[in-house]
C-alpha cells in the first residue's frame, strides 16, 4: 500500500519485519507439518471407504432383514 511506503523505517519496524520474515521462512520450510497432512489425507480416504462400505452393506442388510421378516410372518 502507499501508506506503508510513506511510513518512516525505524530500527523497531525493521526488526519486526525481519522477525516476521524469519517466522514465515521457518513455517514454510518446516517439514514436521507434512506428517499431519499425510495423516489427514489417509484418514479422509479411510473415512470415504468406511462410509461407502456401510452404505452398501446397510442397504443390503436392510433388504435381507426385510425378506427374513416377511418370511417369518
Amino acid at each position: 500500500m502507499i501508506v506503508d511506503q510513506l511510513r518512516p523505517v525505524t530500527r523497531e519496524t525493521a526488526q519486526q519485519e525481519a522477525g516476521m520474515s524469519q517466522i514465515f521462512r521457518r513455517l514454510w520450510f518446516d517439514d514436521s507439518g507434512q506428517d499431519i497432512a499425510e495423516y489427514a489425507v489417509m484418514l479422509a480416504v479411510i473415512l470415504v471407504l468406511v462410509v461407502g462400505t456401510v452404505r452398501l452393506i446397510g442397504s443390503n442388510a436392510n433388504n435381507a432383514f426385510s425378506a427374513a421378516a416377511s418370511a417369518i410372518q
